[in-house]
């Protein structure tokens, strides 16, 4: 008996660290719009035991006690409270009721919903905001300025011991010491980008017009391998200054249906809530959740003071956890409102946070954008004046990015916290290690197809691009190329630009020369905006007819695989002067002076009908070209050799006209070619976005072929804007035409109402693009002898225009478009595709 209680003492010894420990965990919502509450309190009464929901509403802890009672509130909730037994179940859905509230002899106590439009106080509630919404706006004075101070950090979310250990980071245990915690999640953040900004913001009504003065600038982190005016804009359109008296609010590209929108009683649920004190003011709580919580909209809160004259004193808006939104994990909106002496309304400060996930089960990056304003004031100053005289609508002081870390110490608006600023420091002992250091460039030779050289910091060159080093077609076979271009830390109003290339089937040497001059001094590349300079440019190389690639190089390997055989190929030679000048109203002029020779090959020979058939080698043409393009408050993002737009919402038109005369230069012809377009994307608030582009030109003068309109056709599977995915190449000659395009990006508004479909979030794509042309009389081989005979496959167009259609998804595993198209007329001619697939990758919002 002895020996089995010390053995039975000895078990229970042993055992007592280790007691059951059970899990306890489960989801908190609101009980009415039925979204998770983020970062609500969770805990076991009397212990210490529990922990905070996070951006999903969900909570995990775990506890020996077989039985405790669980507490669950946050500000604005009736606290949950209730016995639970977690060795019995452990998993709990909590709804949280919110404040019984009354206002005006109304009360409104939350039940099962049955949210009626009619006969509903908030609906009136907000019916009147909406007819109050532009009372006190300050875009009714006749100026405001306002100082800004702007601060936005990218950073690695929930950064916890359990990650530092992770193969990744345990070679830099020094990271430990840059670990900072979230003041809004309370999750440790490794900041790896952080920006900063001061600056001052002016509005003129009359004639209308904003701009913003940089006094400073600076930023630090893994994005300065990207170029510094991309990076700008691009987060100009991802994370942008919200107003949320418009009808729609811009965030991440997209268009989401403002709570105060005139659309917005058909399209939100709104509850009045709890009257509760905002900056020592009485404010009702108007609660808002979308109708349908896939769409593009908020939930949230607005605090609206009870004085009839419906000010929001503050706003807190999030995205419904549903939402048919890529990589946005979680998103919330804070801003506070005051009013001037005479009522004005001026926004104090704004909080942009944000959580994004590329893939799910992953903590992600945490980015916060943080805008503090002071200094109102509505009445002009001679710096105000001097602002407005100015044509660009950033001005940037030349010394802004040089300020020391103690002018921004005295400078901002806001104490920020060491570790805050320290991005700089902990990027230079990163780059310390050999490891970090070469996998930081071979990212940003994936990222901008170049390769530095001969420094990765200020290049004097750059070596690329790198997806063009290798490729091929019918003509040239296997296809080799080498190139790069100078930067401005080499000449910052110098600029050269080539490449050599080799086919091996032709055995023949292509290539590019390229010299500019800018008149304006660059910050990295030829290209920034605005463009005033004198370029000199020679080109020889090969002509694919019919395939004009317009935001990609012909020798784009992701190109080779054709649908069809790529052999309507000849050569070109230029030799050009070109003079460009870029306005900040979104004004340019080109005028190019060009010496153009086409020459023929096997695959395209130039046969002049007569008698004899008579080949000829080539033709020569002096070109005078004017092209004039207007584009208002177009945003694009620079990299080292392109422009590609972040947003088309602006519209753009060009017009330009191409002549040339016979003899001038060694011309063979006289030529007159002249060309229109606009382009322009139109937005459907909550039922998506449509893009469209039409053009229309004409050749005024009798020419052979090469000279001719000849339509853009796209050989290969993906999906490419301005070219028709069923169309052959050189399969229709015109010598006038008019095109469109046309894409309709329901974003998901007809998926998000099926009920297997909204999980896989599709959004539908519709597209429909075609082109009526005509070749008169005088350009037709058929009826004029001494022109060139047309290639075998080529014909005209009749009184029916060429059209395609297309049914589309997008957003497939988030980064996939996949349409099938149809060609609808000309069905019946030889060798043409009548349908097919056609992919592209588009990561979107």
């Amino acid at each position: 008996m002895k020996l089995f209680f010390r053995v039975f003492l000895f078990i229970q010894l042993v055992t007592l660290p280790l007691r059951a420990q059970y899990m306890v965990q489960g989801v908190v919502i609101d009980s009415l719009t039925k979204e998770p509450l983020p970062y609500t309190s969770v805990y076991l009464k009397g212990t210490t035991e529990g922990g905070m929901t996070d951006n999903n509403g969900r909570f995990s802890f775990k506890t020996c006690r077989p039985e405790a009672t669980l507490v669950i509130s946050t500000v604005g909730y009736n606290e949950y409270v209730r016995l639970i037994h977690p060795a019995k179940s452990s998993k709990f859905n909590i709804a949280l009721s919110p404040a019984t509230y009354a206002l005006d002899e109304v009360v409104v106590k939350p039940k099962r919903e049955r949210y009626k439009k009619r006969n509903n106080p908030a609906g009136e509630f907000v019916r009147k905001m909406i007819e109050h919404r532009d009372d006190y706006s300050p875009d009714e004075r006749d100026f405001w300025k306002r100082d800004r101070y702007e601060k936005m950090t990218f950073a690695i979310n929930n950064f916890d011991s359990l990650k530092q250990q992770k193969w990744l980071y345990r070679k830099f245990k020094f990271l430990t010491d840059y670990v900072d915690t979230s003041a809004v999640t309370g999750r440790p953040l490794l900041a790896i980008s952080n920006r900063e900004l001061l600056a001052t913001d002016y509005y003129r009504k009359s004639p209308h017009s904003r701009k913003q003065w940089v006094a400073a600038r600076r930023q630090a982190g893994v994005d300065e391998m990207l170029s510094r005016q991309g990076m700008e804009q691009a987060i100009s359109v991802t994370m942008t200054d919200v107003d949320l008296y418009e009808n729609n609010i811009t965030l991440f590209t997209n268009k989401f249906v403002s709570p105060l929108s005139s659309l917005g009683l058909s399209f939100y649920k709104y509850y009045l809530m709890d009257t509760i004190t905002v900056a020592g003011k009485p404010c009702v709580d108007l609660t808002f959740v979308p109708f349908n919580s896939e769409s593009f909209g908020f939930t949230g809160h607005l605090y609206v003071m009870l004085d009839s004259t419906y000010f929001v004193r503050r706003a807190v808006m999030n995205f419904p956890q549903k939402i048919n939104l890529n990589f946005v994990d979680y998103m919330k909106i804070e801003q506070n409102f005051d009013r001037a002496e005479n009522g004005t309304r001026q926004l104090l400060n704004e909080s942009i946070t944000t959580e994004f996930k590329l893939v799910d089960n992953s903590d992600g990056i945490y980015a916060k954008r943080d805008v503090y304003y002071r200094n109102y004031q509505y009445e002009p100053d001679d710096k105000a004046r001097q602002a407005f005289q100015k044509p660009e609508k950033v001005i940037e002081e030349a010394s802004a990015s040089g300020y020391s870390e103690a002018y921004w110490d005295a400078n901002r608006q806001v104490e920020v916290g060491k570790k805050e600023t320290s991005v700089d420091k902990m990027m230079a002992q990163l780059r310390s290690y050999p490891v970090y250091f070469w996998t930081e460039k071979v990212l940003k030779v994936l990222f901008t197809g170049y390769i530095p050289a001969p420094k990765e910091k200020e290049p004097l060159f750059y070596i690329g691009m790198m997806n063009t080093t290798i490729s091929g077609n019918t003509l040239e076979g296997v296809r080799l190329r080498a190139g790069g271009m100078t930067t401005a830390w080499l000449n910052p109003y110098l600029f050269g630009r080539g490449y050599l290339a080799y086919g091996f089937r032709d055995h023949r040497v292509k290539g590019l020369a390229e010299l500019e001059y800018s008149f304006h001094k660059k910050k990295e590349y030829a290209n920034e905006f605005p463009i005033h300079s004198l370029k000199l440019r020679y080109l020889s190389d090969v002509n694919q007819y019919g395939q004009h690639y317009l935001y990609t190089s012909q020798d784009n390997v992701f190109l080779a695989l054709k649908r069809q055989k790529d052999d309507r190929i000849g050569y070109q030679r230029k030799a050009e002067l070109t003079y460009t000048n870029e306005f900040h109203s979104g004004f340019s002029v080109q005028m190019t002076a060009r010496l153009r020779k086409d020459e023929s090959s096997h695959l395209i020979p130039f046969i002049k009908q007569g008698d004899r058939n008579t080949y000829v080698k080539s033709i020569s043409t002096g070109e005078l070209e004017l092209k004039l393009r207007y584009a208002p408050n177009e945003k694009f993002f620079q990299t080292q050799w392109n422009r590609f737009p972040v947003s088309l919402d602006a519209p753009v038109f060009s017009l330009t006209h191409t002549m040339a005369a016979k003899g001038v230069l060694g011309g063979d012809y006289t030529y007159h070619y002249t060309e229109a377009g606009f382009q322009k994307r139109f937005w459907f608030s909550a039922f998506g976005y449509t893009d469209v582009i039409l053009k229309a030109g004409k050749v005024w003068n009798k020419v052979p072929f090469p000279l001719l309109i000849i339509p853009n056709a796209n050989l290969s599977y993906t999906i490419q804007p301005e070219s028709y995915s069923l169309m052959n190449a050189m399969e229709f000659m015109n010598d006038e035409y008019a095109s469109w395009d046309v894409t309709y990006y329901l974003n998901g508004w007809l998926f998000n109402r099926i009920p297997f479909l909204k999980k896989l979030k599709w959004r539908e794509v519709l597209s429909c693009r075609g082109l009526y042309g005509n070749l008169s009389d005088k350009n037709n081989p058929a009826f004029q002898q001494d022109l060139f005979r047309f290639p075998a496959g080529s014909t005209t167009m009749g009184h029916t225009p060429y059209v395609e259609a297309g049914v589309g998804i997008e957003n497939i595993f988030k980064v996939l478009r996949v349409d099938y198209v149809w060609r609808l007329t000309y069905r019946n001619l030889p060798d043409m595709d009548k349908s097919g697939l056609r992919i592209s990758l588009h990561m979107t919002f």
